[in-house]
């Protein structure tokens, strides 16, 4: 998804430097997705990994969206497309794409949970589970009625792992509760961990001068139980060159640099935001169907690590299927419910004001 790009196509000579020096530390697993840069993701996997080295060398993670899509027959189909476009005949992790909400349903519509049980049976996918964006109560639910998925991938960082909205923390106990392995998704938070508030820069640097701030959020997340492995979604060869310094010989966060952690998590806490610690009681009276919570979420991008394109992203996924901020009628019902006081009405009228306007990518 964060490949080296040349304009709008992606830059294969430096993508296959990547792949080599991720390949020679010992690294062998590539995520993609039928979606990512609108299927030239995988057609670069191709290129730059599957003409390059021996099939048994590399692992191939890829997705199905299917909730971009009418029918079940486009749904099924999007495997067969992938494994054309990879040049491979099976997936090794073969992904249901982003559940949660009410994307969840086009999965259960189109009969996508046996189908890909019959993809593993046939062994055109290896290992079978799904990625969510949702509550660990959504991760635990789906767990719970598909004990036939083998992993299962998630949001886990370390300023996400107490977070009410994002709940990496109960998600990650309820993927132990259910004994699934975990594959890490945005152990940086889309890369704002590796610019964060300079209150945060100090500390991390006061620890250690030397280590890099992408470090210390791919080795909190690595350093979890049951972990299949971590998703930098590198974009330059510095990246790349960075995080396998420290991950070809692997160290979990000792317990001083837990508490250098602890402490960076109290220094985002005291940054100005919105407390929204989302108790979900201004969803149910809504009447625009505003998922209010989640949409502070996505302000918060901006207002504490300054990423107003983040937070537009984020907030683009958030009311692709529910009412804008903007949408808000000021009826007033969520402000009589919110046990945090917030001015839930001028809050949305602020993020409505700022986000709305700004052009979506799904547009």
């Amino acid at each position: 998804m964060r490949l080296p790009m040349i304009g709008n196509e992606v830059d294969i000579r430096q993508t296959k430097e990547m792949v080599d020096i991720f390949m020679s530390k010992g690294f062998s697993y590539f995520d993609s997705s039928w979606a990512y840069l609108d299927g030239k993701s995988e057609e670069a996997m191709k290129t730059a990994i599957v003409d390059r080295y021996p099939r048994e060398s590399f692992q191939i993670a890829t997705k199905c969206p299917v909730f971009v899509v009418k029918t079940d027959e486009e749904a099924k189909n999007m495997i067969w497309t992938s494994l054309k476009r990879l040049g491979v005949d099976y997936i090794d992790y073969y992904l249901l794409h982003n559940l949660g909400g009410c994307r969840s349903q086009s999965f259960d519509d189109f009969g996508m949970w046996d189908y890909v049980k019959e993809l593993k049976e046939k062994g055109v996918a290896r290992h079978i589970g799904f990625s969510i964006h949702d509550t660990a109560q959504a991760l635990d639910k789906l767990l719970t009625e598909h004990p036939e998925m083998d992993f299962v991938q998630f949001q886990l960082n370390y300023d996400d792992w107490e977070s009410p909205v994002i709940q990496a923390r109960m998600c990650h106990e309820a993927a132990m509760r259910h004994q699934k392995p975990i594959v890490v998704m945005e152990p940086l938070k889309g890369g704002l961990l590796t610019n964060p508030p300079l209150c945060v820069r100090e500390v991390f640097e006061s620890a250690d001068p030397q280590a890099s701030l992408a470090s210390w959020g791919l080795r909190y997340a690595a350093s979890q139980e049951n972990i299949i492995t971590v998703l930098s979604g590198m974009s330059t060869i510095g990246q790349m060159r960075d995080n396998v310094s420290f991950m070809a010989d692997f160290q979990p966060l000792s317990r001083d640099e837990l508490r250098i952690i602890e402490k960076v998590r109290a220094a985002i806490g005291k940054i100005d935001h919105i407390p929204c610690t989302a108790c979900q009681y201004c969803v149910e009276g809504c009447p625009q169907g505003i998922a209010i919570p989640k949409i502070f979420g996505a302000y918060n991008r901006k207002l504490v690590y300054n990423d107003l394109p983040a937070a537009q992203l984020q907030y683009a996924v958030e009311v692709l299927r529910g009412g804008k901020a903007s949408d808000c009628v000021a009826c007033g019902e969520c402000e009589k419910v919110c046990p945090q006081h917030i001015g839930v009405i001028e809050n949305l009228k602020v993020i409505g004001l700022e986000l709305d306007s700004l052009p979506s990518q799904f547009d």
